[in-house]
C-alpha cells in the first residue's frame, strides 16, 4: 500500500469491514476514514470516523478531502423475517440510492477508485451444469440481489467515461467462525454433534473465506488492471455440503454422523417452516469460476478452503456462546 493512499470505507463495523480494517491498519501506510451510522468504540484508534445518522445528515456531510479510494461495503442485507409490505423499496433506498449518492460525492471529490462489494446473487440463486463467470447474464431473483444489480448498473452509467475507476466484486457466501446468517446456523447445527440428514446431498458450492475476500479487496485497491472490471471471487475449491460439514466438525473436534433423507422431503419441510431459501443454500449448487481474478490480477487465495473451514469450526468452538 503506497503512503499516499487515503481510503474511505462504509460498513466498517460489519462482518467484512472489521476484518478489512484490521488488514489495512496493519499495513501502516494507509490513512483510513470510516463512514458510520453512530460513533463506534470498536474501530481502531487510527481510523477517523464520520457519522451519518440520517439521509438529511448525509446530504449536508462534506466528503473528506484527499480520498483516493472508496470501498463500499455497507447496505441493507438479507432480512430473515421481513415485516415490510414493500421490502424492495427498502433495499433500493439503502443499496441503490445511497450507493449512487456516495459515488456522486466521490466523483466530485476526485476519488480515483470506487470498489463496490456486490453479490453473486446478481447472477442468480443457483447453477446447474455451468459455473457463473463474469460473462454470465445477470438473473437476480431475491430483492437483495435485484437491488445490488440495479446499483451496479447505476454505477456503470454514472462513472462511464470518468476518471474514477469502478471495481465490482460479487462474492458468494463469505464465511468465518464468527460469520452471521445461514453459515452461523450451520455452525450451530454441526456443534450440536447430532446426526444431520445430509448424506443424500450431492451438490457443489463455491464459497470464499473472509480472509481470502479481504485479501482480494486489498489487491483491488491498487492493481491498475482492476479498474472498470467485475470479478467473481471464491476460494477456488468447490465442495459439497457434506464435505463442508465434515471440515467444520473436524475444526470443532467432533465426529459428525450424516444420515440419508430424501431431498424432496427436506425441500417440502423447509417450505412448510419458511426456510426454503436456507435449504437451497445448504443443499443446492452454486459454482463460481474465479479464474479472471487469477489471470488478470495474478491473485491466489492465501488460504485453502479446507484450512479455512477447519479454522472456522475451531474459531466457532472457541467463541463465547451468547445465543446458545
Amino acid at each position: 500500500m503506497t503512503p499516499s493512499q487515503k481510503i474511505l470505507i462504509t460498513g466498517a463495523t460489519g462482518f467484512i469491514g472489521r476484518e478489512l480494517l484490521q488488514q489495512l491498519v496493519a499495513k501502516k501506510h494507509t490513512d483510513i476514514t470510516a463512514l458510520v451510522r453512530s460513533q463506534s468504540q470498536e474501530l481502531p484508534s487510527e481510523v477517523a470516523q464520520i457519522v451519518i445518522n440520517s439521509n438529511v445528515n448525509w446530504v449536508d456531510t462534506p466528503f473528506p478531502e484527499g480520498v483516493t479510494t472508496v470501498i463500499h461495503l455497507a447496505g441493507r442485507a438479507h432480512v430473515l423475517k421481513e415485516i415490510s409490505s414493500s421490502p424492495l423499496d427498502l433495499y433500493r433506498a439503502d443499496n441503490v440510492e445511497f450507493t449512487l449518492s456516495l459515488a456522486r460525492k466521490a466523483l466530485a471529490s476526485g476519488v480515483k477508485r470506487f470498489i463496490f462489494i456486490s453479490s453473486i446473487g446478481v447472477n442468480g440463486p443457483s447453477t446447474t451444469n455451468t459455473p457463473f463467470d463474469e460473462s454470465s447474464i445477470p438473473a437476480p431473483k431475491a430483492d437483495y440481489a435485484i437491488s445490488k444489480w440495479e446499483a451496479e448498473q447505476g454505477l456503470r452509467n454514472l462513472l462511464k467515461g470518468s476518471d474514477m475507476g469502478l471495481v465490482i466484486v460479487r462474492p458468494p457466501l463469505v464465511y468465518a467462525g464468527h460469520a452471521p446468517g445461514n453459515f452461523r446456523r450451520l455452525l450451530k447445527l454441526v456443534a450440536t454433534g447430532l446426526p444431520l440428514p445430509l448424506a443424500s446431498v450431492d451438490n457443489c458450492r463455491s464459497m470464499v473465506s473472509l480472509r481470502n475476500l479481504v485479501d482480494f479487496i486489498c489487491l483491488c485497491i491498487e492493481h491498475p488492471a482492476a479498474a472498470n472490471e467485475t470479478f467473481l471471487i471464491s476460494d477456488g475449491v468447490d465442495l459439497s455440503t457434506p464435505q463442508i460439514v465434515e471440515r467444520l466438525a473436524e475444526g470443532m473436534g467432533k465426529r459428525i454422523s450424516l444420515v440419508p433423507m430424501p431431498l424432496g422431503f427436506m425441500r417440502w419441510s423447509a417450505q412448510v417452516v419458511g426456510v426454503r431459501g436456507a435449504f437451497e443454500q445448504l443443499c443446492g449448487s452454486l459454482v463460481v469460476d474465479s479464474s479472471k481474478a487469477c489471470n488478470l490480477l495474478g491473485w491466489r487465495a492465501p488460504v485453502g478452503a479446507d484450512q479455512a473451514l477447519i479454522k472456522a469450526g475451531r474459531d466457532y468452538k472457541a467463541m463465547p456462546k451468547k445465543d446458545g
